[in-house]
């Protein structure tokens, strides 16, 4: 069922068919609205908001002035009267995309000086009311709106619907697995972790660490994957992440158990009360987009992804496994871990180093860990050989 809030105005006009500007009364704006076509939630501790918040509660009667507005998408708008509009607003469960467009900070601002009783009665604002805007109209007013302090890419991405194909396969696979993933697709977002970890551009690392058509050593250029964020995502990105994305479940694997072993060297180090590994705080926490998965120290986002990366050895050219994955995944893991980043995390902590930024500018890690996956595979396909042609010789003994 929609819903319905009651807008009171000074005055309004019809500025066409289908938008209304009219100047509200903040000491009764309604401060439930939904967030939904906003690119992202109002932050309390920014400095956006404390502007508005000092310029609202020092000087209300200046307000309409001195702020830019509030900008709403409703389905109805319905006048009581002079001094009230009807606001008539279809929830997300029923197609819609109504709620605050642009203003959230203002509205959270409003709400605030309620609460500590801060006369409003001569506070006005300007409200723009857009009825029956569809998502993208709306979205696309979002964009422009959102200017009076940045905008982080990963909010504008989201808010151009860039990243449907990830929640939609992340849906699925909560459903397949039951569990929750906790992803931040947007700024600000609630309910979402700040660890970089749940960001959903560490996603997008993760599945470019499994590109082995993408990034391949044996190019003079582009052998490794880049561990930077993505600014935005083109039609042909998606088109080749959506191609990776079955392999996101393995990525978010590796990272996990990486995590276990790091955990458990650290629980039984060789001198009580040190860690030996470089970068890696016990007075800290990281949460993984798994929410089964939430670990007691600290580490750098970028820590699984040179590990992660090496797997892309045991993958063809239809990002097919050479060999299946649960055969050698756990075993490969230890191998790289004993014999190799182990050590380079011990030798970086000795010279007194860290190793988030380091990890991703030093190619040579990158280079070794790979070689080492080939290694190991070419062991490995030699070892199923040998097997296959003692079954032959066995079977010809037999007959």
């Amino acid at each position: 069922m929609p819903k319905n809030w009651t807008l009171k105005v000074d005055q309004y006009i019809n500025a066409n068919s289908n938008c209304i500007i009219a100047t509200a009364d903040v000491d009764s704006f309604p401060t439930d609205l939904p967030l939904e076509p906003n690119i992202r939630e109002p932050n309390l501790k920014s400095s956006t908001y404390r502007q508005i918040f000092d310029s609202l509660t020092s000087e209300p009667e200046k307000f309409f002035q001195r702020n830019n507005g509030i900008v709403l998408c409703v389905n109805k708008v319905k006048p009581k009267n002079k001094t009230e509009l009807e606001l008539e607003i279809l929830q997300t469960n029923e197609g819609g995309n109504d709620g605050i467009i642009n203003g959230g900070h203002s509205v959270s601002a409003f709400e605030q000086a309620r609460k500590f009783k801060y006369d409003l009665t001569k506070a006005r604002v300007k409200v723009t009311i857009h009825i029956g805007l569809s998502e993208d109209e709306a979205k696309d007013i979002a964009l422009a709106s959102n200017t009076s302090a940045p905008v982080d890419a990963r909010s504008k991405v989201n808010a151009r619907g860039d990243y449907k194909f990830i929640k939609q396969f992340l849906g699925q696979l909560e459903m397949e697995e039951e569990t929750k993933f906790r992803i931040a697709y947007y700024q600000n977002q609630s309910g979402a972790p700040k660890s970089p970890q749940c960001n959903v551009n560490h996603l997008i690392k993760l599945m470019n660490c499994l590109d082995r058509n993408k990034y391949n050593p044996n190019k003079s250029k582009g052998k490794h994957p880049p561990v930077s964020n993505n600014p935005s995502l083109s039609d042909a990105e998606r088109q080749r992440l959506s191609k990776l994305l079955p392999l996101l479940p393995k990525g978010l694997w590796i990272e996990q158990r990486l995590f276990q072993i790091i955990e458990e060297h650290i629980t039984n180090p060789r001198k009580k009360g040190t860690i030996d590994l470089a970068s890696i705080d016990a007075r800290k926490s990281t949460l993984l987009p798994d929410s089964r998965y939430s670990f007691g120290f600290g580490a750098p986002a970028d820590i699984a992804m040179p590990i992660v990366a090496a797997y892309r050895v045991f993958l063809d050219e239809n990002y097919n496994w050479i060999i299946p994955f649960d055969e050698f995944a756990l075993d490969f893991l230890q191998h790289l871990w004993a014999n190799y980043y182990k050590k380079y995390l011990v030798s970086e902590k000795l010279a007194g180093n860290t190793v988030g930024s380091k990890i991703c500018r030093n190619p040579v890690i990158w280079d070794n860990l790979y070689v080492c996956a080939q290694s190991y595979l070419n062991q490995q396909l030699l070892a199923m050989v040998s097997s296959n042609n003692n079954k032959r010789e066995e079977l010809k003994l037999a007959n």
